[in-house]
């Protein structure tokens, strides 16, 4: 992998990892585009990168990072309350990750796989966007039993394409959150499963993935993910202060649409 490339699929990590459009999707086609094999350290990479995106909200959500560590420690009820909800919301993608992991890499990690989910989600978005209940409760007011099904909903997500985060925001609207509060938990769920999942590929491919590619380019693609995820979990958030979630559906759609042009004439 060139430093140019590393620099292509961290830009694309991201600014995708958090918006409901898939960031596993976009760098898997990425990585066929650009003629990247799809080998362990190619997958073991696209898992790495994402610690940028982990660093970004870590940075732009600390004062409430700040609040979970103080409920940890017992000295913030609320953010005990949202740190056990959090946990119990990362529990079932946890188990079903580690059950399905070599199976959704052998049969899922295709082009045509991903349009599917691209497709069905964008469908899924279209007709969901303006039927989207007003108000709903915040992160304040989450029930274990409201993470449970969030947790679950998440575990949509394995399949490459869907999007952990369409998955968890949809879910968390649908237990009562509202939009706003249903994309924070989305974002904050994101730091444990993306944290854990980077965690996993690490230990388990790390070193095929360093002799491959060397120490330089992992961090080159940490920093571009770095910092456009800044950038772009800064723009969905304030995009979706007036505007409903069409635009993502329209993407997704859009994308498959490509995906499967390029497989027909052979370019992908």
């Amino acid at each position: 992998m060139d430093l140019w490339q590393a620099i292509v699929l961290g830009l694309v990590e991201g600014l995708t990892e958090f918006l409901p459009v898939s960031s596993t999707g976009h760098l898997l086609v990425a990585q066929r585009l650009m003629g990247i094999e799809a080998d362990a350290a190619a997958n073991a990479y696209a898992i790495a990168i994402q610690g940028g995106a982990i660093a970004a909200v870590l940075v732009l959500y600390r004062h409430r990072i700040v609040q979970l560590v103080r409920g940890l420690l017992g000295r913030d009820p609320a953010g005990l309350a949202l740190a056990l909800a959090l946990l119990v919301a990362f529990i079932p993608a946890a188990i079903a990750g580690l059950a399905f992991d070599d199976l959704i890499e052998g049969y899922l990690f295709g082009p045509m796989p991903v349009a599917a989910a691209w497709a069905v989600g964008g469908v899924l978005m279209l007709a969901v966007s303006s039927r989207l209940p007003p108000g709903g409760t915040t992160l304040a007011h989450v029930p274990l039993r409201a993470a449970l099904i969030i947790g679950v909903c998440q575990c949509a997500a394995l399949w490459p394409g869907v999007s952990r985060s369409l998955a968890t925001i949809l879910g968390g609207v649908a237990v009562g959150l509202s939009l706003a509060g249903a994309v924070e938990f989305s974002f904050l769920l994101g730091l444990l499963t993306l944290g854990a999942a980077t965690a996993y590929k690490g230990l388990d491919s790390g070193a095929v993935m360093l002799e491959a590619y060397g120490p330089g380019v992992l961090l080159a693609g940490f920093v571009a993910a770095w910092v456009s995820a800044m950038a772009s979990v800064a723009w969905m958030v304030a995009w979706l202060q007036h505007r409903r979630l069409a635009v993502f559906g329209w993407w997704r759609i859009a994308a498959a649409a490509v995906v499967v042009a390029l497989v027909m004439t052979g370019r992908l």
